[in-house]
């Protein structure tokens, strides 16, 4: 008797266990319809949005910027080295990384509305004029910043060489507006420079660019032919360098060291991620 009863009990714990999870599995089912009923409720909710303003906005908007606007304003959001760019920031970006422009010799990014200068680039008309990694820029000639988009920005202040252009800049630790004009020059994008103090050889690298590596080589090309043997160290100086292209980045890592990780890139997927691992033989 008492054996049944311990049967029936079992039996009843693991009908009451199986109930519990189908609950659970219903339950969870519900929430993922649930979350997408959610989230198509959101995108018709911007679509509602993106036709009231095409249709009433006091003037006729450009749509791709408006839809341009709202992809990166989403991605943004996810983190601050997250950014989107079209083809034309693109086309700007492969300017910056390969070849030579007319302009002031920064780079920059934008932040709160405002042009963020990331670092100014070495023995440029900007670098020349006090331009300061950190500083904001408000006005171009006088006109605000605030609506327009980084690109638009960015060509203002591209032009002709030896044409000025005057750059309001807010600046942290100093109470009223800089107003600093800068005469525009032809930028190079030169990414590694090299001196000899005494008996130790200096470089500096600015940005990581298609041509850093291979300037990287030739400055050490340069210091075996003016130290020899008599080196006693190198500085390699990083400062304000805001990054650029990741196999520039490796390759130079890569040429001090003989082994270990490099750097590693992980996504959501683990299939997507990598390992970059250093080879023996460096400068």
């Amino acid at each position: 008797m008492s054996k049944n009863v311990v049967l029936v009990a079992l039996s009843a714990v693991m009908i009451s266990g199986l109930t519990f999870f189908g609950a659970l599995f219903l339950g969870s089912q519900y929430n993922a319809n649930a979350s997408n009923r959610d989230l198509y409720e959101q995108l018709n909710l911007f679509g509602d949005v993106f036709k009231r303003v095409r249709a009433e906005y006091v003037e006729k908007p450009n749509e791709q910027k408006l839809i341009d606007a709202a992809i990166s304003g989403m991605l943004t959001s996810l983190d601050p080295h997250s950014s989107y760019m079209n083809a034309e920031s693109f086309k700007e970006m492969q300017v910056q990384t390969q070849g030579e422009f007319g302009g002031l010799g920064i780079q920059v990014t934008m932040e709160k509305g405002l042009v963020k200068v990331i670092s100014p680039m070495d023995d440029t008309p900007a670098h020349k004029a006090g331009v300061l990694a950190g500083d904001l820029i408000s006005h171009l000639d006088g006109d605000p910043i605030l609506g327009l988009t980084l690109s638009d920005a960015v060509k203002k202040m591209r032009g002709k060489p030896n044409t000025p252009i005057t750059l309001t800049i807010l600046r942290e630790g100093k109470k009223k507006p800089l107003k600093i004009t800068i005469k525009r020059a032809i930028i190079v994008v030169k990414t590694v420079r090299q001196s000899v103090e005494k008996d130790v050889g200096y470089i500096r690298i600015s940005t990581f660019s298609q041509q850093t590596q291979a300037g990287l080589e030739k400055a050490f090309q340069k210091f075996k032919k003016d130290l020899g043997d008599k080196a006693k160290g190198y500085i390699i100086d990083l400062r304000n360098n805001p990054g650029g292209l990741l196999d520039q980045a490796i390759s130079v890592s890569d040429s001090f060291l003989d082994r270990g990780e490099i750097v590693s890139t992980r996504g959501r997927n683990p299939a997507e991620s990598k390992r970059y691992r250093a080879r023996k033989g460096d400068l």
